[in-house]
């Protein structure tokens, strides 16, 4: 349930914060005065398009702010996005003059897309053009699904699996001649790359051999006279340290600033002496293998001739084998065509399975929404009019299911159903528009809010172009569903006004040059001013019938409370 709505610089709105509560809600006011701008607000921070017009002229930004009490539907969806979940759900979202915007969602950070998911939860908008909608084959099922309670997505997902296997299954059939030749190719690559069978860490080994054996004699010169050098005659280090260490060793009691020099040669010493074993070891085991090296120049002369083949570096090699044989694996999974045909066959009945079930789900449905759209028809100045749901079936597979639906209506008793969209009538098309939006709703209310049936219902002049005894059912219908989910209602109509629970009235006036838009909450005599205004006037006559409207659409609903006690 929306619970507060605070709005600044907002068009011609400098300031403005309104309280919301159950049951049925109107805004009403002249014409021009804004009273859909509550609405634009709202859908905004519900994550509609922000555009720089929406800034009050002069201001450096427009910011609204929405309170909801959060629906427990939306729980998981607040934690999986990591948005913490507290006792209110507050939206807010800031346009600056340049339509550039920010959203958040309990103080933290937020895209528009995520705020029209958590939307989904909360708030159901009906504008005065609903009945557009209801021409549209897409718009018809969805609100037929919603009321059979059909998921659409998982069906969707399964039609779009089974278009994707039956187009693998084509592409298998039309290349199998040019993948064959593929597989040709691949399988001789790999052929000339495995009589080399090159090891993933070889190439790096063979070069640090190669260069080892290459330089054999070098290194063994080089470590005999180093050895010489550290250990083998009278002018050696270890020779020369050990006469340092002897005459310091001698002295070292005298004073103490020679023992640190003392233990540095000894250390030095100590660490000639190692590398001396050091390399009498290496020579000792040192050796020239002319063969040896043969045998290296051999195998990096085929790596070296091999990688010029294929235009690689030779350490690429053991990875260009991978790849290739990767590439062969997806050719010999591609030309499955016993898999794929599998495939294809496992996706179709999938998708028939979930088509079937919806079927199911809409043919129980359709009739019962049609029932009780007549019933609402009947209130609705259609006396003797008809409405059904018709179920179409395809005659190809397609991403909805099975069939798709079309309203018919007869506006009258005795006409014969036709298709919606061929319903010459405005006012009945906004009468029926009407009738379809508060069956549904009603049909929601029944439940808790979820993200098919969101607990706030808002009707923007959805009224518009009915009147007399049509706007008295009107009146009564959304007051009626009031009690059930929360109803906001933007209307010109004086008996729907009459029948809520809570009036708004929206008027401009002119400040410091300015013309700026204030919401004021409305009840007693000022209420009744209101609806007198909305009858055509101040008079006598109009206040008395405002009155009298005011309290008949009272009566049943203290009839309803008393019948509670």
């Amino acid at each position: 349930m929306l619970k507060h709505l605070t709005l600044k610089d907002f068009v011609i709105v400098s300031q403005l914060e309104l309280a919301f509560h159950a049951g049925f809600s109107v805004l009403t006011g002249e014409t021009g005065a804004g009273k859909s701008i509550l609405i634009d607000a709202l859908q905004l921070v519900l994550g509609a398009r922000a555009e720089s017009h929406w800034v009050r002229e002069g201001a450096a930004r427009a910011e609204v702010t929405a309170e909801f009490d959060p629906p427990p539907s939306l729980a998981p969806w607040l934690e999986e996005a990591g948005f913490a979940a507290e006792d209110t759900l507050l939206l807010r979202r800031i346009i600056d003059s340049q339509g550039k915007s920010r959203g958040f969602i309990n103080g933290s950070a937020a895209t528009a897309a995520q705020l029209r998911e958590v939307a989904d939860h909360l708030v159901d908008i009906h504008g005065q053009h609903a009945w557009q909608g209801l021409t549209r084959p897409a718009a018809v099922r969805a609100l037929l699904d919603e009321q059979a309670g059909v998921d659409p997505r998982p069906l969707a997902q399964a039609h779009a699996d089974w278009k994707a296997a039956t187009e693998a299954l084509a592409a298998a059939h039309a290349l199998e001649g040019e993948r064959a030749s593929e597989r040709e190719r691949l399988q001789w690559q790999i052929g000339e790359i495995d009589r080399l069978a090159p090891g993933a860490d070889e190439w790096p080994e063979l070069n640090a051999e190669h260069q080892r054996l290459s330089h054999g004699q070098a290194l063994m010169d080089a470590a005999a006279l180093a050895a010489q050098c550290l250990d083998e005659d009278e002018t050696s280090a270890s020779r020369q340290l050990s006469r340092a260490l002897s005459g310091l060793e001698a002295v070292a009691d005298f004073d103490p600033r020679i023992q640190p020099v003392l233990e540095a040669l000894q250390g030095a010493q100590a660490q000639v002496d190692d590398a001396a074993r050091s390399l009498n070891t290496y020579l000792a085991r040192a050796e020239l293998d002319p063969d040896r090296l043969a045998e290296l120049d051999a195998r990096l002369s085929a790596w070296l001739g091999l990688a010029r083949r294929f235009r690689r570096p030779p350490e690429e090699l053991p990875a260009l084998r991978a790849e290739w044989q990767a590439a062969l694996d997806a050719l010999d999974a591609a030309s499955d065509l016993e898999a794929l045909n599998r495939n294809v066959a496992q996706a179709e009945t999938h998708w028939r399975r979930l088509a079937e079930q919806a079927s199911r789900a809409r043919q129980k449905a359709a009739p019962d929404l049609a029932k009780r759209v007549s019933a609402a028809m009947q209130q609705l100045g259609m006396a003797g009019g008809r409405f059904e749901v018709a179920l179409l079936p395809q005659d190809a597979p397609q991403s909805f299911g099975l069939e798709s639906v079309e309203f018919l209506v007869a506006g009258h008793a005795g006409s014969a159903p036709r298709p919606l969209a061929k319903v010459a009538s405005g006012g009945e098309l906004s009468r029926l528009a009407l009738a379809i939006a508060v069956t549904t709703a009603q049909q929601r209310g029944r439940g808790p809010a979820t993200a098919l049936n969101p607990g706030t219902l808002i009707f923007d002049e959805i009224d518009s172009g009915v009147g007399g005894t049509v706007a008295d059912a009107v009146g009564r219908l959304m007051k009626q569903l009031g009690q059930s989910v929360q109803v906001l209602s933007v209307t010109h109509l004086p008996q729907v006004a009459a029948c809520a629970d809570h009036h708004f009235v929206v008027a401009k006036a002119t400040r410091q040059g300015q013309t700026q838009s204030q919401v004021t909450p409305v009840e007693g005599e000022a209420r009744v001013a209101e609806v007198a205004r909305m009858l055509g006037g101040a008079s006598g006559t109009s206040l008395a019938h405002a009155q009298q409207l005011i309290q008949q659409a009272a009566e049943p609903a203290a009839r309803t409370a008393k019948a509670a006690r």
